[in-house]
């Protein structure tokens, strides 16, 4: 089977993803598989590639743990949990965030004490509110970074 792209499925952490189109567009494009992993049904579009998991409610992790469970070395992982990052990159898989940030086993690390300190300085309550808004550029980092890593997967490259 030499020459042969290989098979890569963008799996997304669904609940609060804001770049689910993008990733519909992308992958319609480019003729991948995309499944989204939900604690909720999700509407999707009608495409025989894109699939939406539903995991049992108030299952702590279920959609996490069923995302590790699948995912592989030629996929890539969208979700804005470090934790899960962490664990697709484990398995060999890629992983970035919706505003573009690509997580790798040099950057995790830092990006999980980052984690854990942002939580220790809310609970102090030294820090308030969420993240910054979601941009257009945040929208725009995104789709090149999938697309970076689309093409990394297809030319065999870490």
């Amino acid at each position: 089977m030499s020459g042969a792209e290989p098979a890569i499925c963008i799996f997304v952490d669904a609940d609060a993803c804001p770049v689910k189109e993008e990733i519909f567009r992308v992958a319609t494009r480019l003729g991948l598989r995309v499944v989204l992993v939900a604690n909720a049904p999700l509407r999707i579009p009608r495409n025989p590639r894109f699939e939406a998991v539903t995991v049992a409610r108030g299952q702590f992790d279920g959609a996490d743990d069923w995302i590790v469970a699948q995912i592989g070395p030629t996929d890539i992982a969208v979700t804005s949990d470090i934790p899960l990052a962490a664990r697709c990159l484990e398995k060999g898989a890629r992983a970035l965030d919706a505003k573009g940030r690509v997580y790798s086993p040099d950057s995790i690390g830092d990006a999980l004490a980052g984690r854990e300190l942002m939580a220790h300085l809310r609970a102090m309550g030294e820090m308030g509110g969420g993240p910054p808004p979601f941009t257009a550029r945040d929208r725009s980092t995104f789709l090149q970074r999938l697309d970076d890593l689309v093409q990394a997967i297809r030319r065999g490259r870490r």
